[in-house]
């Protein structure tokens, strides 16, 4: 038998009296943790009721007897009357919990009801998946440690690399990962060897939130700094050898989580303009996101033009994506207790946020991500409430949605961070995501999960969708992944990946591996790293049919 007492501890933090409420939960196991889950597994679940006269967002935290904080609570929004709010805990040790409750954004006085649940099990073993002989395989291409450094820069940009982008010069073949201020190309010749050469440009001398986009019909490579309320942006057109300024955004922006898209206009195309593609560079300001468009190839920009506020939609949104007819999306996992996307079928004049029903918002979760196909699919891949990666589709601009698909079931994940989509060919697309089977706060410094890189695919519109484990024997993280900012020694890999396809339509994933050298095989020494890798698809079809038969089945 497992106990918890839930006792009334008094203020123990620099709180006002009547906005917190702080408690003692102790929980009791009858043999000590590590022997206990080798057997068994347990859920915590630490439930608040409250019903507010304002817009309130109750925060709700607790902490282990080791010091790892759990929290904010999920779902983690701004409510008037009733509201609720659950943190779970999977596995949580033994000794002294401390919960607390505190209303964060308008601290007023609010009575709620507490309670505290514990259930037990006999742990179960994870799935065996049946992946058909035809399903896409991968190999992964770690950057070279031993490339030269670039002009003006003493070491080059293997390590380091949270937060990748990646992108594909459709002319060249050539293929880009960006990260801090360094732009990595990887040239593969016949045989799939990568030849490594660091080609920053000498314009990127910061760097905040880093961005790399091809505009890869046009063998455009654009590479973006946020450099306070603009980006210092540059772009290449001989596979980095030299490097053009921009303008970098357009008036007004906002100063955070900036993206680069773009696609073919959309009908009626703009009277004047002197690049084939439409341009976008969007960014999170203050009380809105804003984006704004550039009609000559990236070079300067227009008006910025607010694509949501906040009472559609908070935190940070996703990065910008348009579908071949022209329709832009920008996703975003917080727009009223759901997740959902922005959309503008006018060329970025004007916008209206969509919703997906069903997902609902993760606490601290990444961006979500979303892609077109030929004739407009559209794929919207999440980490859901329940931590699970998931897909939608809508065949109506967002407008409706057909019933998600859980894309981790087939390997029992419970875990699942970092979610990007490529469409090819409007029955095809690829959703790339890390998971781990391990359940819990994946964002807890008590998080014992180990995590790897994914990749489903459906080649038939989302009727099925075949999920294989891309790093099977190298985990890409182990422990915690943390979405919320700051220094967290579990931020290495910052907030996202990113995933693109070549000419023939290979899907190749961008990212950053956190578990390097003797971190793989010994989960005592955990790295932390963040080396720069590029997984490229070796086998099966591609995202375009035409190009079938062009990689081996199998």
């Amino acid at each position: 038998m497992v106990a918890g007492q839930f006792t009334k501890a008094g203020i123990q933090d620099v709180c006002p009296p009547g906005v917190c409420d702080n408690y003692d939960l102790t929980i009791s196991l009858p043999q000590p943790a590590d022997t206990f889950y080798q057997t068994m597994t347990a859920t915590l679940t630490l439930h608040y009721e409250w019903n507010s006269s304002a817009p309130t967002d109750m925060d709700e935290f607790a902490i282990s007897p080791s010091g790892a904080e759990y929290g904010p609570g999920n779902p983690d929004g701004t409510v008037t009357g009733p509201g609720f709010s659950d943190i779970v805990i999977t596995d949580p040790i033994d000794g002294v919990w401390h919960v607390r409750e505190t209303a964060a954004l308008v601290p007023i006085p609010t009575a709620s009801h507490a309670t505290a649940n514990l259930t037990v099990a006999t742990r179960t073993s994870p799935p065996t998946p049946k992946i058909p002989p035809s399903a896409p395989k991968y190999a992964n291409y770690p950057a070279d440690e031993n490339m030269a450094a670039p002009l003006g820069s003493t070491a080059n940009g293997a390590h380091g690399a949270g937060e990748p982008s990646i992108g594909v010069n459709w002319k060249s073949g050539t293929v880009f990962i960006e990260s801090g201020n360094h732009t990595l190309r990887a040239i593969f010749d016949a045989a799939g060897k990568a030849t490594w050469t660091d080609v920053r440009s000498p314009f990127a001398r910061v760097s905040l939130d880093p961005i790399l986009w091809a505009d890869s019909q046009f063998g455009r490579i654009f590479e973006s700094q946020l450099d306070g309320a603009c980006s210092t942006t540059s772009y290449t057109e001989d596979d980095g050898n030299t490097w053009i300024p921009t303008e970098g955004c357009g008036t007004p922006a906002g100063p955070d989580h900036q993206t680069l898209g773009g696609g073919a206009y959309a009908t009626p195309k703009p009277a004047v303009t002197s690049w084939p593609h439409a341009i976008y560079y969007c960014s999170q300001g203050i009380a809105a996101a804003i984006c704004a468009r550039s009609d000559d190839g990236g070079t300067t920009f227009g008006p910025g033009v607010p694509i949501y506020n906040l009472t559609q939609c908070g935190g940070l949104h996703g990065h910008i994506r348009v579908a071949p007819d022209g329709t832009a999306y920008v996703p975003n996992s917080s727009c009223g207790g759901s997740q959902g996307v922005a959309v503008s079928s006018d060329n970025g004049l004007s916008w209206a946020v969509r919703t997906v029903p069903r997902a609902r918002s993760y606490r601290n979760g990444g961006d979500p991500s979303v892609s077109a196909g030929a004739n407009g699919t559209l794929y919207f891949g999440y980490v859901d409430a329940d931590g699970h990666p998931k897909i939608a589709l809508s065949s109506d601009r967002g407008v409706t949605w057909a019933k998600e698909f859980d894309a981790g079931q087939s390997y029992g994940l419970q875990n699942g961070e970092f979610s990007e989509v490529i469409a090819g060919d409007d029955d095809r697309a690829a959703f790339a995501f890390l998971g781990s089977a391990t359940p819990g706060d994946n964002q807890s410094s008590d998080f014992k999960g180990v995590w790897h890189m994914y990749v489903a695919t459906t080649f038939n519109r989302g009727k099925t969708w075949v999920t294989t484990d891309i790093t099977p024997t190298d985990p890409v993280q182990r422990g915690c992944i943390w979405n919320g900012g700051g220094s967290n020694q579990c931020r290495n890999l910052l907030d996202f990946n990113d995933i693109t396809t070549d000419a023939i339509g290979r899907v190749l994933v961008g990212y950053a591996d956190g578990c390097t050298g003797a971190c793989v095989s010994d989960p005592t020494q955990n790295t932390f790293d963040a080396w720069a890798t590029i997984a490229r698809q070796t086998t099966g079809k591609t995202l375009f049919s035409r190009f079938d038969g062009t990689l081996p089945n199998k």
